[in-house]
């Protein structure tokens, strides 16, 4: 047992000791090996530390910063102070936690300058003409296409289930990836954080073309600045710009200088389908109640006060009923509710004829009913007979002056009859106007014997009428029909029963009146006869009117929805014996009546009397009320002179009825007296129909007008103008292998079309804004030419250059400065960061709404409304505005301008290339391709 013992600690020691060998033997070559390696194979090298250490010693190399940014002082000063004022409030109040050493500081300030100055040159090198008036603009109306098309999908989905805002925003991206092709802007507009992705890669872009190289390539000073740019200035100016609330506080102060007007609150009011909008009238105005109810006035006071009670309380109950109504899910579409339950206006048939707006409607009736061959006829004569009666003076004054055509005009008149002949009388006519064989013979043998003259379709003419009157398939159902109804609403003569306290408008009627409350009635005066031994004077002492608060509506008078202004008329009777004075109020519609009455009544008045003239603008101004008090005092006293009332002893039955301290009673209604306003002008001038005709291009009118200059030519062409007057309108555009629809609103531009393109692609957007493509040929092409007339006699034949001037203005030195400035002032004011607003209350957000949408209806124009429509600019106008009312959309047209405006800036880089390499992870894209494949995948199987 000892002897095996020792054994083995003789082996382990043994073993150990080997071990022990090994390893220094080891240890000795391996550090010969290395050392031969270091001194063959790797040169010698310093070590990092200490070379710092010897860097960090040294003393600081000075950094001069040039303040010249743009070359422009004005400019440059308010930017110097930008960048000072970032790179303090989103630099400097972390770093100086860390290091003193403002070095790095000025790299920053210097790299962002660098950036800026390339900027500026680069911006400086592009014309920016075709970008303001062609690329914004089309922007802007394809961003409207994409959003009327998605709201049109929701509608068509299901009529009886009211879709949402997501509803919506996701429709609206479907349709943008089938308009576009190939890129959708869901991700960006819809996820926060590929929001932040998308401006960090796109600022990185940036800076990699602007700076200089050896800037770029350090990377903490790279992403330092693309931060700054990405978060601190982009991302809040995109949040600010895409707030709905702030773009209604924004048209709001736009169009600050426009009064509002109380019929457009109403409407507004009346046509809201949002609670919360019309909750926080309601509780405004119930606010507005409470106070004037607590108010201890007396005398004329209290008159005001009662006022302003009858329309607040009025207002509310408007809002109650709206509310009620959507609520329980009842109808809200004012013209299916007059359809079924209202009182409709009677429109005569020849007023129809001479409205461009009714006449859509009539026109598409007979379309429905195949009469369309008799009203084409009817309008073919009217524009043959205006232009034959131009012509014909055109001739005789040429005569006058010793040039002979007589014989050429008077052929071409007779191939301009001859023509109309065959198109709608002859027995190849198809279809062909039916009226009585003997007077088609009658007619064909005057042209066949006797020099055509404007008069000589007349008697057809009038049998055509007659027949479209009378005949039960024509006009008699046409006021049956749908069509009759959408026509009243779009001529806005459409009684609206929905507030008349039941659905079959036989409810309680609110009295709005200024006087039914007060009810201070006196005598009859209109018993009192006209002797001499009475007199009579009359002045206006007072205008009653306030300034209209959407909110508060309160001072305003209203009749059942309608602002307007009383003059308060000081009335002194004498007799022989006593001496009466009182005070009646009237509004200027109540003098337009009675002017009306007495001058039908006694048609040498209308020669003596004149009213001053209605306006369209600021009519319950202050100054332009004062001056109307002037005009009407005038209008007053000439008409009590004794010579007047002298001359037309009955007329004193009128005027005491029009000063008898009452509640006036029109003698025409609101129908009776819109239609005289509006169509006698017309009628007195010329009518209307006749100058659409004659403004038709490519149309007989055309050619007509122009037979004084283009004689050789008339011929040729006549036969064709005829047959494509009306029935074979051709397009404004050429046709293409895409539906124009879902195109961009640029793609409808015909180039080879010699005019300028600004006011061409502003009729373009014209023509999204109010869905013109709704309407037939005819008559869209009568609207493009009578806005085009509308727009030249605004701003004259220039309007090429006058846009062209305003974008020079726009991007002057002056105006760059002036919007940094702007800039500066919204993001620091008085040099301190401003802090972020706080979210408003709901019920202040949707009272702006309703104050932004009556602001945009009240500067409307009549004239716009009696060539498209009342409705239709209504409908026009609040699409616009609810399109702004969705934050992912706004945002999405904030970054469709911000792309326009890079690939302007660098059109020699692939951006649209890039852009869409950037928004490829988009779902809706993603689902498109699918769907294509899906599509193409039959046909190429049957290939």
């Amino acid at each position: 047992m000892f002897n095996f013992s020792l054994s083995l600690l003789v082996t382990i020691l043994f073993q150990s000791l080997g071990f022990v060998v090994t390893l220094l033997f080891g240890k000795t070559n391996s550090e010969k090996y290395l050392e031969q390696c270091e001194h063959s194979f790797l040169p010698p090298t310093s070590t990092g530390i200490p070379k710092c250490l010897e860097e960090m010693k040294r003393e600081a190399r000075t950094i001069k910063i040039d303040r010249r940014l743009t070359g422009a002082n004005i400019i440059d000063e308010p930017l110097q102070q930008v960048i000072q004022f970032s790179l303090r409030d989103y630099v400097q109040y972390w770093y100086y936690t860390l290091s003193d050493d403002e070095s790095f500081l000025l790299e920053i300030r210097q790299t962002l300058q660098n950036a800026l100055i390339q900027f500026a040159t680069r911006s400086k090198e592009i014309d920016w003409q075709p970008y303001f008036t062609t690329r914004l603009v089309d922007d802007f109306g394809t961003h409207l296409r994409v959003f009327r098309k998605a709201q049109q999908k929701i509608t068509e989905k299901d009529d009886q289930v009211k879709g949402t805002a997501e509803d919506l925003v996701d429709t609206f991206f479907e349709v943008e990836v089938e308009m576009e092709k190939d890129v959708c802007r869901d991700l960006v507009c819809t996820s926060p954080k590929d929001e932040e992705g998308f401006l960090r890669d796109l600022c990185e872009v940036l800076l990699y073309l602007l700076l200089p190289p050896g800037d770029f390539q350090n990377k903490i000073m790279r992403y330092f600045v693309r931060e700054i740019l990405a978060r601190g200035v982009l991302l809040p100016l995109i949040n600010q710009l895409s707030d709905p609330d702030y773009i209604n506080q924004y048209i709001i102060w736009m169009i600050r200088d426009s009064n509002c007007n109380y019929e457009a609150f109403m409407n507004i009011i009346k046509l809201s389908d949002n609670i919360g909008e019309l909750e926080a009238v309601r509780d405004k105005a119930a606010e507005e109640l409470q106070y004037l109810r607590s108010l201890d006035t007396a005398g004329d006071d209290i008159n005001t006060i009662k006022n302003q009670i009858n329309s607040l309380l009025f207002v509310k109950k408007v809002c109650d009923s709206r509310i009620q109504r959507l609520q329980s899910g009842k109808e809200i579409n004012t013209v299916k509710l007059a359809a079924n339950f209202g009182k409709l206006c009677t429109v005569p048939l020849d007023s129809i004829l001479v409205d461009n707006v009714a006449l859509q409607f009539f026109m598409d009736y007979m379309q429905q009913t195949g009469g369309q061959a008799h009203l084409f006829f009817w309008m073919t004569v009217e524009g043959y007979r205006v232009t034959a009666q131009q012509q014909l003076e055109v001739l005789s004054s040429r005569q006058k002056d010793g040039k002979h055509q007589t014989n050429q005009t008077k052929g071409l008149l007779r191939a301009a009859a001859v023509g109309i002949y065959e198109q709608y009388l002859s027995e190849k006519a198809s279809p062909r106007v039916t009226v009585d064989d003997y007077l088609v013979a009658k007619l064909a043998d005057t042209l066949n014997h006797e020099d055509p003259t404007p008069e000589i379709f007349d008697d057809i003419q009038r049998k055509v009428y007659e027949l479209m009157l009378r005949d039960e398939r024509f006009y008699p159902s046409f006021r049956q029909n749908a069509l009759y109804v959408r026509m009243l609403a779009e001529l806005d003569m459409l009684k609206d029963p929905s507030f008349r306290g039941s659905d079959d408008g036989d409810g309680e009627s609110f009295n709005g009146s200024p006087t039914g409350s007060i009810n201070l009635s006196l005598d009859d005066l209109s018993n009192v006869s006209s002797d001499d031994s009475v007199q009579l004077h009359a002045y206006i002492s007072d205008t009653v009117y306030a300034h209209y608060d959407p909110y508060a509506v309160a001072g305003v008078c209203n009749d059942h929805g309608k602002t307007y202004a009383l003059y308060a008329i000081t009335v002194h009777r004498r007799n022989m014996n006593t001496e009466e004075m009182w005070k009646t109020y009237r509004r200027y519609s109540d003098f337009h009546d009675f002017h009306m009455r007495i001058t039908e009544q006694f048609e040498n008045l209308s020669s003596i009397l004149k009213l001053p003239g209605k306006k369209t603008f600021n009519n319950m101004d202050r100054d332009f009320l004062e001056k109307r008090k002037k005009d009407l005092n005038a209008y007053l006293q000439l008409l009590l002179t004794p010579e007047m009332m002298k001359a037309s002893p009955a007329l004193a039955h009128y005027v005491y009825d029009f000063l008898e301290n009452k509640a006036y009673s029109k003698g025409k209604g609101d129908f009776a007296r819109k239609m005289d306003t509006f169509v006698n002008p017309l009628r007195n001038s010329m009518r209307n129909v006749s100058n659409a005709v004659k403004s038709l291009p490519d149309s007989l009118a055309e050619g007509m007008t122009k037979m004084s200059d283009n004689m050789g030519k008339m011929s040729e062409r006549l036969g064709q103008d005829i047959r494509q007057s009306f029935f074979k309108v051709p397009p404004l555009i050429p046709k293409t292998d895409s539906d124009p629809e879902h195109c961009r609103v640029s793609a409808q531009l015909d180039d080879t079309v010699d005019d300028n393109i600004p006011l061409r692609v502003m009729l373009l957007l014209m023509d999204e804004v109010f869905d013109l493509k709704e309407r037939n040929q005819w008559l869209r092409r009568n609207i493009k030419n009578l806005l085009q007339q509308l727009i030249r006699a605004t701003y004259g034949d220039t309007i090429n250059r006058k846009i062209v001037d305003h974008v020079d203005w726009m991007t002057s030195p002056e105006q760059v400065a002036d919007l940094v400035k702007r800039f500066r002032d919204a993001f620091w004011p008085n040099g301190i960061l401003a802090e972020t607003i706080p979210c408003r209350d709901k019920g202040i957000r949707m009272r702006t709404r309703v104050a932004g949408k009556t602001k945009l209806l009240s500067i409307m124009p009549d004239e716009l409304k009696h060539i498209i429509g009342a409705e239709t600019t209504r409908k026009g106008i609040l699409r616009v505005f609810e399109m702004f009312q969705h934050n992912q959309l706004n945002r999405r047209m904030v970054y469709v301008f911000l792309e326009g405006f890079l690939e302007t800036l660098f059109p020699q880089y692939k951006f649209r290339e890039l852009f869409n390499k950037l928004h490829s992870r988009s779902k809706q894209m993603q689902k498109y391709k699918q769907k294509l494949q899906t599509t193409q995948a039959p046909s190429l199987q049957k290939r």
